[in-house]
């Protein structure tokens, strides 16, 4: 168990601060997500458990504001303003997780899946084998058409970290390319020097047959 106030990064350029008590208790059998938020006396507090034929195998309450900036389209029609979305999670949205002996997970979503948070657990195994419970991730995914929070946005914001990380697995593709692409054009146009070389007649390297003639 673990309590106090937690900050996490996530994949995107959304910032969100978790307030609250974590519990985990690891069985394995059929899971299923349940939503007891309505439970929590405070409104900005949710509780969302994940179960094992009826027992509680992860429980997570928290209190979570997101901080989330879109692009939209300045009066002039041609540049960027950055705005920002802040709202917290919802009381109504949907929980699905999974216990396992070294990792867990909960998936929250909301908005038909326009929201989708997720936070993934993993057991740290310490000195004199003991073992503690501990965030190891945080995702959040958000599609900036849904027109609650993003008003007139323009795309789906990345931030630094992701175009970095996509840089980094395209990169080799689009260089495999380039050198496959250099390499054709570069026998082609050897191909096309040899038939032009075959096709030329050739003439004598002697000449002077022909002066007296």
């Amino acid at each position: 168990m673990a309590m106090g106030r937690l900050g996490f990064s996530t994949t995107k350029s959304a910032r969100l601060l978790l307030l609250g008590v974590l519990a985990l208790s690891v069985v394995l059998a059929e899971q299923e997500g349940e939503n007891l938020s309505g439970l929590s006396n405070n409104p900005d507090k949710a509780i969302f458990a994940v179960r094992e034929n009826g027992t509680t195998c992860l429980m997570v309450e928290f209190a979570v504001k997101f901080l989330v900036p879109y692009d939209v389209r300045a009066l002039n029609g041609i540049d960027l303003i950055t705005e920002q979305a802040a709202f917290t999670l919802p009381r109504g949205a949907e929980i699905e997780g999974k216990c396992g002996n070294t990792e867990s997970e909960i998936q929250i979503s909301w908005k038909n899946n326009a929201y989708t948070l997720r936070i993934y657990f993993s057991k740290d195994f310490r000195d004199k084998g003991t073992a503690v419970w501990k965030i190891s991730k945080v995702q959040f995914v958000y599609d900036t058409s849904e027109k609650s929070h993003f008003i007139n946005a323009n795309n789906a914001y990345k931030c630094i970290t992701d175009q970095r990380e996509r840089l980094e697995e395209t990169l080799p593709l689009i260089l495999g390319f380039i050198l496959a692409l250099i390499i054709v054009i570069t026998l082609t146009v050897y191909h096309f020097h040899l038939k032009l070389t075959a096709t030329q007649p050739q003439l004598p390297r002697d000449r002077s047959m022909y002066k007296n003639m």
